[in-house]
């Protein structure tokens, strides 16, 4: 799995997790919410910078965005 898939994958899930939309996500993290869309699509790589904004927004550690998700947590 390629880092920006990962990064995709634990964005959606922190996101849904806090039962944030990703109008109020981005709103959060100072970001457009298309933004925010692209990269839980994969299509968008993140800078550092966007992904601590992301990780301050959802209350998590930037860190966690880019852990590979455990087989047992994706089921």
């Amino acid at each position: 799995m390629k880092l920006r898939e990962v990064l995709a994958t634990n964005l959606k899930h922190f996101r849904l997790a806090a039962r944030l939309s990703q109008e109020e996500l981005a709103h959060r993290a100072h970001l457009d919410r298309t933004y925010v869309s692209s990269l839980e699509r994969g299509r968008y790589s993140a800078s550092i910078d966007k992904i601590e904004s992301l990780s301050v927004a959802l209350g998590i550690e930037a860190s966690e965005l880019l852990v590979i998700p455990s087989a047992a947590s994706e089921a």
